[in-house]
């Protein structure tokens, strides 16, 4: 009996070109505010949002959850409490991707900086819709989260900083928070090392300093949010010269 040939799923080319749409509309919302902050605020944000796959997955995988309050450590500009505001605009207007996860509606943001700069661009743009504090995360108060986002921020610390700030972010979170996490996997050595000299000469130019940066194995990642109480997921999370990132997040059980 020949067996039946194998056939390849079938693609919703619908969902496909409302999936493509529903990102380009949030891109440009999302960086349309930052006209306000400047030129490079602006091209930083339609570039960094257009082609870092970390935001995408984010919203379609539901990560950020409806009326979350969000902790963002190293928030940068402010593009993901752009980003959260944009998308929950969409949603309410019905334009939702039905593929995607629940929208993050009324998500609230604290975004904490070290660089001034972007904290004042973040402020120009978002207008009041979120909170930065221009601090550095080794020493801020963190106020009491539903989430914790460190993207491509632990790096810049010590290791036993790092372990730090995951211990206070864990001490932030209730029953059922979580914590989001991209780093670089330091096991997949070439990637790592190309991004991390990128990350490193990145930092210098912003007047960062030049010290060296700290990176681990995923799997050690894993193993110190577990050691907090946290359940684990990771996907991979990068293109090109980042391929070796990974996105991890945590989640804490829930008593309800």
């Amino acid at each position: 009996m020949t067996p039946a040939p194998h056939r390849l799923p079938r693609v919703d080319a619908r969902a496909m070109a409302e999936d493509r749409t529903a990102w380009a509309a949030l891109v440009e919302s999302a960086s349309a505010p930052y006209r306000r902050a400047g030129r490079y605020a602006l091209h930083f944000a339609r570039a960094k949002l257009g082609t870092d796959p970390v935001f995408a997955h984010l919203l379609r995988h539901g990560v950020i959850a409806p009326r979350a309050r969000v902790l963002d450590l190293g928030s940068g500009q402010g593009l993901l409490a752009s980003l959260l505001r944009a998308a929950g605009r969409l949603a309410r207007q019905g334009q939702w991707p039905a593929q995607w996860a629940r929208p993050p509606l009324e998500a609230r943001v604290t975004g904490i900086e070290l660089v001034r700069r972007d904290v004042v661009r973040a402020d120009a743009a978002l207008a009041g819709d979120a909170t930065f504090v221009c601090a550095d995360m080794r020493e801020a108060a963190f106020p009491q989260s539903d989430a914790v986002v460190l993207l491509d921020a632990l790096h810049y610390l010590a290791p036993m900083q790092q372990d730090q700030v995951l211990a206070r972010a864990r001490a932030a979170l209730g029953d059922g928070g979580a914590v989001v996490l991209r780093v670089g996997d330091a096991a997949v050595r070439r990637a790592f090392a190309l991004s991390r000299g990128i990350d490193r000469l990145v930092m210098g130019l912003r007047g960062g300093g030049w010290a060296p940066l700290s990176g681990r194995p995923a799997a050690h990642w894993e193993q110190a949010l577990r050691g907090l109480g946290f359940e684990v997921e990771s996907a991979p999370m990068g293109t090109g010269v980042t391929h070796a990132n990974v996105l991890l997040v945590g989640r804490l059980p829930s008593r309800a």
